[in-house]
């Protein structure tokens, strides 16, 4: 029997990203609804070794002490004392740069994984708290699959999952710097002729504060959501996080293929897509 534990890692999308306040700690108070895609999962394998090592099919991937996955090696070592080496392989579904957490959901699968090898585990109260230490939206992924997130992202409470519904993701070849974004939050302006109105569900809205700074400096994203709106198979479109990705809550499953494919023949035939359900 192999030693080797095999673990997803899945994406998030934000529904709802409000900023409230920046904070003296030069972090944002925010407050957002997320849910887990348990259908778009990066996979992290974790083998026992002699020495520890970090691999990864994606070049693009850093593979030094950048990386939120060997970060979340250390701190939890740190923390534990336990010094178990790994091969660690990290084969990335969730592309980076996207807002979609791809990156702060392998450090959580780290911890988890970790945690599972551990003879005297730490147990997940104490994981959120290293997590914590370590990015704001790593918590998240250790808790329940829709959460409310608050503070800067680090405190979460379980929230009522919206209903299964059909996404749509897009996502072009670049991607968006976080921390750009948010710094560029408080002087940030609408575009004109771009709706940022909530976007009002049965079960909650879709709104993202950080589409201001993103869009202005990034037209095409803003070119996407309008050109997702006019789609007469879109119920809802929205930047997830801190984007690239742009997602569409469609009427029809049906659809996805459909969209994907005139997305791609008019806006960029490059694009990323991905669909799935999420909620329920």
């Amino acid at each position: 029997m192999s030693d080797t534990l095999v673990i997803d890692a899945p994406a998030k999308l934000n529904l709802s990203l409000r900023i409230l306040r920046k904070r003296e700690d030069g972090f944002h108070e925010i407050d957002s609804l997320m849910v887990r895609l348990p259908g778009l999962c990066d996979q992290l394998s974790f083998t026992p070794a002699e020495e520890d090592a970090f691999v990864c099919d994606d070049p693009g991937v850093p593979a030094d002490g950048s990386n939120l996955v060997l970060k979340a090696l250390e701190a939890y070592r740190a923390a534990s004392g336990f010094g178990g080496k790994f091969r660690i392989h990290l084969e990335k579904r969730v592309p980076h740069g996207a807002g979609l957490g791809g990156g702060s959901s392998d450090a959580a699968a780290a911890l988890r994984a970790l945690d599972d090898f551990n003879p005297e585990p730490l147990g997940v109260a104490r994981l959120m708290e290293i997590a914590a230490t370590l990015g704001s939206d790593i918590p998240f992924f250790l808790g329940p699959p829709a959460a409310r997130s608050t503070g800067r992202g680090e405190i979460i409470e379980a929230a009522e999952a919206p209903p299964p519904m059909t996404v749509l993701l897009l996502k072009p070849g670049f991607g968006v710097a976080t921390p750009d974004a948010y710094r560029r939050w408080s002087d940030s302006k609408e575009l004109p002729g771009i709706d940022y109105a909530p976007q009002v569900f049965p079960w909650g809205e879709l709104v993202n504060d950080l589409e201001r700074p993103v869009f202005w400096k990034h037209l095409f994203l803003a070119e996407v959501k309008m050109w997702l709106h006019a789609r007469p198979e879109v119920a809802g479109a929205l930047m997830s996080g801190s984007g690239s990705t742009m997602f569409a809550v469609l009427h029809d499953p049906a659809a996805a293929e459909t969209v994907t494919a005139a997305a791609r023949e008019e806006l960029d035939p490059t694009l990323w897509a991905w669909s799935g359900m999420v909620g329920g």
